[in-house]
């Protein structure tokens, strides 16, 4: 027989669904939260991202919204002050720099690398001829007993030669423009030397302090000092040197001594042979209308290129 206390005991669970309007609302919250946040970050990224001038230019903008569309300009952030700002140092509070104003400024920057290497690599021609003009001193019996009276050395104008009197041996008769036979060697073969290069040349005369004997007829030591120069190009002519290379020929008298502490000392009668660079040589072609010439549109790799090769065959002449 059964028993009925031991039959089994079913339960029954029944799921209710409820609540299934509001179960996806946390999900776009989340969401707005999230792109909040980005946004939040990206404008933290862009804020110290920007220049000092920049971010002033922003807050000025918020201020006053039309001050561009009254006043002007490409933006308020630009500055009149002369001190650029941006760039990589955002620390700099001074307006905005524009991409003309960095072109312009990178090709000055170009131009003064392409003068600097110019001028170096004209230096270097330079000494080259130094270097050949005291060698052919030195091999030549006739120009080597004048050693002491010839004095070169590289100035800021060029290659200077200097051909000073001693008081037993002066390059010119007493008073006169005229030449001794040696002063006539010495001249010849310095400018046989100096076509060489294809830089210009400049001669100076100079006297000592002592008044021209004839100074009261209007003649003196300015027409003398200016009549030596000259005689000497004459002659540097005759020995071989182009005459269009000579592009100055001037007499001092004795306003640039050589000898400061002694104005008669017979070394300051000299004539100076200066082989110009391209620096003065411009200066002189300005004749007055700039105070630096620029080098803008002249100097060009094809001259540095001829230079190193000018300066490497004068230096094998040597």
């Amino acid at each position: 027989m059964s028993d009925d206390t031991q039959q089994p005991i079913v339960v029954k669970k029944i799921k209710k669904g409820g609540a299934g309007a509001h179960g996806g609302a946390w999900k776009i919250a989340y969401a707005d939260f999230v792109t909040a946040m980005m946004a939040f970050f990206l404008l933290m990224w862009l804020l110290g991202s920007t220049s000092a001038g920049d971010l002033k230019g922003i807050a000025d903008h918020f201020s006053s919204p039309l001050k561009v569309a009254m006043a002007g300009g490409s933006g308020s952030g630009d500055s009149s002050s002369v001190v650029k700002g941006g760039g990589e140092d955002l620390t700099r509070a001074h307006g905005q720099v524009r991409k003309g104003d960095v072109k312009a400024e990178r090709k000055s920057i170009n131009l003064q690398a392409l003068k600097a290497d110019f001028e170096k690599m004209e230096k270097l021609k330079l000494q080259g001829l130094k270097d050949q003009i005291e060698a052919m001193i030195d091999a030549s019996p006739t120009l080597r007993q004048f050693k002491s009276q010839l004095l070169l050395d590289l100035t800021a104008e060029g290659l200077r030669i200097q051909i000073v009197d001693e008081k037993s041996r002066p390059m010119f008769d007493s008073a006169s423009s005229e030449l001794k036979p040696y002063t006539k060697d010495i001249l010849r073969n310095i400018g046989a030397v100096l076509n060489s290069v294809d830089n210009r040349i400049s001669l100076t005369g100079h006297t000592d302090a002592q008044p021209y004997a004839g100074g009261a007829s209007g003649f003196g030591n300015w027409e003398l000092s200016t009549n030596r120069s000259n005689a000497s190009r004459r002659e540097m002519v005759a020995g071989g040197l182009v005459d269009a290379k000579v592009m100055r020929v001037v007499g001092l008298s004795s306003t640039v001594l050589f000898d400061k502490e002694d104005p008669y000392n017979p070394v300051n009668r000299r004539i100076s042979i200066v082989v110009l660079n391209k620096r003065t040589e411009e200066a002189i072609m300005a004749d007055g209308k700039a105070t630096e010439v620029e080098t803008e549109g002249e100097l060009t790799p094809e001259m540095i290129q001829d230079g190193a090769k000018g300066a490497q065959s004068v230096g094998a002449k040597g």
